[in-house]
């Protein structure tokens, strides 16, 4: 009998929950339109609701402030416009500033002009140049949106958020700070991330919950960007379209889980760390990007030189081992990682990198069939790495 697979790129997408999975069964069981005033209807909207809520107790806000879209991608693209309300007032946000190693749903720039767009660098484990941003801050003139994500999806670099506040206050601008928060949910401590942002996007896939629902949350009130899908009013005016209803219980669900295991990130750093050291002791000239950051607990991003990614992917793949090179979004195009490349990381070795990322399901036999695998495929391929030297 064949064993299943040892899935290790939760980055990419997370199996999901079985409580996830129950909540949209049930949610299934019972189609309506949340929007209509009937009681199958407002069974829906009730669904919808204590999904809102879950979500709102695991971040650290009020329910009212969280507006489902239908992934992280679509919360970046609306959140980036230059149309804000901030109190009563119509704001028109002049500039835009991005991180260099952002997802690429941000670097896109979303409904903002390529001239009114500024890209701050970062340093070789792949965090914010803290001058560089606040030379950036400096230069800019009205008001401005400043997105960075919490944590990188390739490379799992976490960033100092609270540093980046503390910058943002000392300029004296008036800045609205976006945070792409969708691989920290539920990987990370949000306390710095709540403290720090105005506001975040969130995705339920990488969490455990179903592809196809995320949100935008709003940490300060005060502030509210222009819909980017306009029609029916849903959400409060800030979405329209009639709500995936199973979607966003299976989110909500996700998000109680999360809540009810605290425990979980501190388990996925010690298996994470454990896999790590597996490699290294194969593979002593193994080389870990963004090592010497603060990182996801989750999260190996490492290149064998002399080893290209694909090589190693499709041999780990007859193992049974399901692993990525870099990000999923990526996967079919040739050419390096920007993420690699903002860092400075040589293009050879770049070819190179692979992407272990662990999750809810990942067990300490998950990670020894991994290292097993590991040592037959690494010592195979840099044996024919040297012969061809």
């Amino acid at each position: 009998m064949t064993r299943a697979a040892v899935y290790l790129d939760y980055n990419a997408t997370a199996p999901l929950r079985p409580e996830a999975r129950d909540a949209m069964l049930a949610a299934f069981s019972a189609p309506a339109n949340a929007s209509s005033v009937h009681q199958t209807g407002r069974r829906a909207r009730g669904l919808i609701e204590r999904a809102r809520q879950s979500l709102a107790r695991l971040v650290g806000c009020e329910a009212k402030d969280v507006t489902f879209t239908s992934g992280g991608s679509e919360a970046n693209a609306t959140v980036l416009t230059p149309h804000w309300q901030i109190g009563r007032d119509d704001v028109l946000v002049e500039h835009l500033l991005l991180g260099a190693t952002e997802h690429p749903s941000v670097l896109s720039g979303g409904r903002f002009a390529q001239d009114r767009i500024g890209i701050i660098p970062v340093d070789s484990n792949g965090c914010i140049r803290e001058d560089a941003l606040a030379d950036a801050l400096e230069k800019v003139s009205g008001p401005t949106i400043l997105s960075i994500m919490a944590a990188n999806n390739e490379t799992g670099a976490v960033q100092d958020l609270s540093a980046v506040r503390r910058i943002i206050r000392q300029s004296g601008k008036d800045v609205i700070f976006h945070v792409d928060a969708v691989q920290a949910l539920g990987k990370c401590d949000l306390d710095d991330l709540t403290l720090s942002a105005d506001v975040i996007s969130v995705s339920a896939h990488k969490a455990g919950g179903p592809v196809g629902v995320g949100a935008i949350v709003r940490l300060r009130s005060d502030i509210l960007f222009a819909p980017l899908v306009k029609g029916g009013g849903q959400e409060l005016g800030r979405r329209a379209g009639t709500e995936n209803t199973a979607a966003i219980a299976g989110f909500g669900a996700a998000c109680e889980s999360l809540c009810d295991n605290p425990s979980e990130r501190s388990e996925l750093a010690r298996l994470r760390d454990s896999c790590e050291e597996g490699m290294k002791s194969t593979t002593p000239d193994l080389v870990i990007f963004s090592g010497l950051a603060d990182r996801l607990p989750n999260t190996i991003c490492c290149a064998l030189p002399g080893v290209k990614a694909e090589t190693a992917m499709i041999a780990l793949d007859l193992e049974g081992i399901c692993i990525s090179s870099g990000s999923a979004c990526s996967s079919g195009k040739v050419g390096q990682s920007h993420v690699l490349a903002a860092m400075g990381v040589e293009a050879e070795l770049a070819q190179g990198a692979l992407r272990i990322s662990l999750g809810w399901q990942t067990s300490e036999e998950d990670i020894e069939r991994f290292l097993a695998a590991w040592r037959s495929v690494s010592t195979r391929l840099l044996k024919k790495s040297e012969k061809a030297a």
